[in-house]
C-alpha cells in the first residue's frame, strides 16, 4: 500500500510550521491524493481558527512535494477530473487567502502540484541544494490545473511561465536547480541547506514586519512571446498533442482573467484533457519508465558476478561512449583494445578530453578528473584483459569478426569472465556457437548517444546463463540504464520495429513521394525527429546494414531498399515508380507495419508483453509519451483490433505472469 501524505502542524513561537510528510524517506515522494487533500483541509481549518502571525510550509528531508497522485488518473471521467481540479483550487485558494503571510520553504524536490501549493503562498524560499523543480504536466499530456497557469505568469511574467510550464517539459522534462528558481524570480530567497528552516522562519518574520514588494511582470512583448512559443510547440509536437497549446492559451488568458475565472478555465480544460487519449497514454508511459522499468518483473534473480575491471574491444564511436560511461559511473579500471595503436591512443585522448570538460563544468574537481583518466588504458594486444570481470565487444557489425573476437578472448580471460556484445541486430547464439563456454555470452545493446538514451536491451541467447544475465542487468543499472530483457532474435526490439518503419518510408520515397511530404506525415504522429534527419543522425550506411541483416532473417517483410542503398552510397534516393503516397496513406502504412511487427515479435516471445515494446521505444528511440510508446495508441485508434481481432493490452493480459 502506498504511503499517505499528511500535513503536520506545529508551532514555532507565533508562526505555524506545516510539514508535508508521508513517513518515508526521500525515495518515496509525497503525493497529493484524496487523503492528503483531506489532511490539508484539516490543517487549513486550524490555521484559519488559530492565532498565528505567519505560516511556513516545508517538506520532509530532501523532498518538498511531488503534486497530484497520478495513480488516480487512469480511466478517470470528465466529471471526476473537473472535481479534482475544483477541490485543489478551493484548498489552495484558502491557503492564499489566509489573513497572515505564508512562506513555502522549498527544501527539496518540488514538482507539479507542489509548485502550485508554493505559488499560493505569500513568498517562497528555496534551498541551494534543490535539484528538481518543475511542472512536468505538459510532458504527461496535461497542464498544471491547480492554479499554476494563472499564478506563475502573474508572479514572474509570461516568458518565465512559458519556459517552466511548456518549454522545459517538452525538452525531455527539464528540471530547474534551486538557484535558477531564484534567478527567475519564482523564489524570493535562495538559502543554504544547513539552517534552511530557521532562515525560512526568519523570512516569514520579515514578511510580518515589512511585507513584500514586487514589481509587476512585463507583458509588453507578449504577442511576440506567445507567437514564438506556439511555433516552438509546433516544431516539437506537430499538433499531435493538445496539452502544450492549451497551457499556452491559459497562460495568455491569465493577463485578463480574474483568479476565479482562471480557475474555472483550468477546470474546464482539464476535464477535456485528462480523460483524453494523449493524457491517458502519457500516464501509461510514465508508469512504464518510472515504476515498471525500475522494478521490472523479468529482473534476474541470480547473483551477479562482481565487477572490478571492464574490458572493451573496439575504439569506435559507440565503444568510446560506453567506455566513458563506465569510467564515470563505475569508477573502475577500463582497458580498450583495437587493431591500431593510433586508434586506441585517439580514443584515450577523447576520454581524457571529455573528463577535462567535466572538470571545467564543475562536475568534478581536478583530482577526481585525473583519477578517472588514470583508470583508462589500452593497447593493440591482449595486455590487461586477463583480469577483467566483463569484456564487451563493440566492433563492426560483422558476424565472423565478432566470432573471432570472442574466440580470442576465450583464450585470455578467466573462465568466469562475462563476455558481452553490443551488437544491434546479429544473433548472440551464432556469435557464441564455437565457444567452450557459450553460457557466459550475453547481449548488452546500448543506444546512441549512450550518455543520454536510458535503454539497455539485455539479450538472452538460448545458452546464456543466469549469472551472465544477472551481471549484465546489474551493470546496466549501475550505469543508470533501464534494462529490458529481450530474447535473441534479429534486431531485438527497437531496431526491428524502427527498420520495419524505415522500410515503409523508403517504399514511399521509391514510389515518388517527396521526402519532405514523408517527413511531415510521420511527424504528424508527434515523433521527435523527421525520418530524414534521424537517418542522417544514425547514418544511412548503418541503417542499410541493419536492413540487410533483417532481410536475411525476414526477406518478405524487409526487402532491400534501392533508395536506402543509394543514400548509403552518398547518392540521391532511387525512385522506381511515379505513384506517390498521400500523407494519410504514409501514416496508415507506417502504423500498420509497426503494429504488424510488434504483434509478430510478441507472438515469438522476443519480449513478454507489449509494455516492454513500449518501454523500449520510449527509452531507446525517444518516442513520445503521448503515444504511450506505440501500442497504447494503436489500441486507442482501433488499429490493433482491426488488424488482429484483439488489442495489444489483451495480449499482455493473456501473457503468463
Amino acid at each position: 500500500m502506498a504511503p499517505v501524505t499528511d500535513f503536520k502542524l506545529a508551532r514555532a513561537g507565533d508562526v505555524a510550521l506545516v510539514t508535508i510528510d508521508n513517513g518515508e524517506d526521500w525515495t518515496k515522494p509525497t503525493f497529493f491524493g484524496e487523503r492528503a487533500l483531506e489532511s490539508l483541509e484539516r490543517v487549513l481549518d486550524e490555521l484559519e481558527r488559530g492565532d498565528f502571525a505567519a505560516a511556513v510550509i516545508t517538506g520532509k528531508p530532501f523532498f518538498f512535494a511531488a503534486g497530484a497522485d497520478i495513480t488516480e488518473f487512469p480511466g478517470i471521467t470528465r466529471e471526476r477530473a473537473v472535481e479534482g481540479a475544483r477541490v485543489g483550487h478551493g484548498l489552495f485558494g484558502r491557503l492564499r487567502m489566509l489573513p497572515f503571510p505564508t512562506v513555502a520553504a522549498i527544501n527539496g524536490a518540488c514538482l507539479g502540484g507542489g509548485v502550485e501549493l508554493a505559488l499560493h503562498c505569500t513568498g517562497r524560499t528555496i534551498s541551494s541544494a534543490v535539484r528538481h523543480f518543475a511542472f512536468p504536466e505538459v510532458f504527461l499530456g496535461l497542464f498544471p490545473a491547480w492554479g499554476g497557469t494563472q499564478l506563475l505568469p502573474r508572479l514572474a511574467g509570461p516568458e518565465t511561465a512559458i519556459k517552466v510550464i511548456v518549454s522545459n517539459p517538452l525538452r525531455q522534462n527539464r528540471m530547474l536547480l534551486g538557484r535558477e528558481v531564484a534567478q527567475l524570480g519564482i523564489a524570493d530567497r535562495l538559502l543554504e541547506p544547513a539552517e534552511f528552516v530557521d532562515d525560512s522562519l526568519a523570512f516569514a518574520g520579515e514578511l510580518v514586519e515589512q511585507g513584500l514588494e514586487r514589481t509587476e511582470p512585463d507583458w509588453s512583448d507578449a504577442e511576440l512571446i506567445f507567437r514564438r512559443a506556439r511555433t516552438a510547440v509546433d516544431d516539437a509536437v506537430h499538433g499531435a498533442a493538445p496539452a502544450p497549446y492549451v497551457a499556452l492559451d491559459l497562460i495568455e488568458g491569465s493577463r485578463e482573467w480574474a483568479i476565479a475565472e482562471g480557475y474555472r478555465r483550468e477546470e474546464e480544460a482539464i476535464g477535456e484533457l485528462l480523460p483524453g487519449p494523449q493524457a491517458q497514454a502519457s500516464i501509461y508511459a510514465f508508469h512504464l519508465v518510472d515504476q515498471r522499468a525500475k522494478k521490472h518483473p523479468a529482473r534476474p534473480t541470480a547473483a551477479p558476478r562482481k565487477i572490478t575491471k571492464v574490458g572493451i574491444v573496439g575504439a569506435g564511436l559507440m565503444a568510446r561512449q560506453i567506455a566513458l560511461l563506465c569510467l564515470r559511473r563505475l569508477e573502475l579500471p577500463i582497458v580498450i583494445r583495437d587493431v591500431k595503436q593510433e586508434i586506441v591512443d585517439d580514443a584515450l585522448s577523447d576520454l581524457r578530453a571529455e573528463l577535462e570538460r567535466q572538470v571545467e563544468k564543475g562536475r568534478y574537481d581536478e583530482g577526481k578528473g585525473r583519477f578517472l583518466a588514470a583508470l583508462a588504458s589500452g593497447s593493440v594486444d591482449d595486455q590487461g584483459f586477463d583480469d577483467c570481470d566483463l569484456v564487451l565487444e563493440a566492433v563492426f557489425e560483422e558476424l565472423e569478426l565478432k566470432k573471432r573476437v570472442f574466440a580470442e578472448l576465450e583464450e585470455i580471460v578467466t573462465e568466469d569472465c562475462i563476455l558481452a556484445t553490443n551488437t544491434s541486430a546479429l544473433s548472440i547464439a551464432d556469435m557464441a556457437a564455437d565457444l567452450r563456454h557459450p553460457e557466459r555470452v550475453v547481449g548488452m545493446h546500448f543506444f546512441n548517444p549512450v550518455a543520454l538514451m536510458p535503454l539497455l536491451e539485455v539479450v538472452r541467447a538460448p545458452e546464456t546463463g543466469e549469472t551472465a544475465l544477472a551481471t549484465a542487468w546489474e551493470l546496466g543499472e549501475r550505469l543508470r540504464k533501464r534494462p529490458i530483457l529481450v530474447q535473441d532474435a534479429p534486431g531485438f526490439v527497437v531496431n526491428r520495429v524502427l527498420t520495419r518503419m524505415t522500410r515503409v518510408i523508403m517504399d514511399a520515397i521509391e514510389h515518388g513521394t517527396p521526402v519532405d511530404e514523408v517527413d511531415e506525415a510521420v511527424m504528424s504522429l508527434g515523433m521527435p525527429m523527421a525520418p530524414s534527419v534521424l537517418l542522417q543522425l544514425v547514418g544511412p550506411q548503418v541503417a542499410d546494414h541493419v536492413l540487410e541483416r533483417m532481410h536475411d532473417a525476414f526477406p518478405d517483410r524487409f526487402p532491400l531498399s534501392p533508395a536506402l542503398s543509394a543514400l548509403a552510397a552518398g547518392d540521391e534516393p532511387v525512385v522506381l515508380e511515379d505513384a506517390p503516397r498521400t500523407r494519410v496513406q504514409v501514416v496508415e502504412e507506417v502504423l500498420e507495419a509497426v503494429a504488424d511487427e510488434i504483434h509478430r515479435l510478441l507472438e515469438e516471445g522476443v519480449v513478454a508483453e507489449a509494455a516492454d515494446v513500449d518501454t523500449c521505444l520510449l527509452l531507446g528511440a525517444g518516442w513520445p509519451f503521448f503515444l504511450g510508446g506505440i501500442t497504447k495508441h494503436l489500441d486507442q485508434i482501433g488499429m490493433s483490433e482491426r488488424l488482429f481481432g484483439h488489442t495489444f493490452a489483451d495480449m499482455s493480459a493473456a501473457a503468463p505472469a
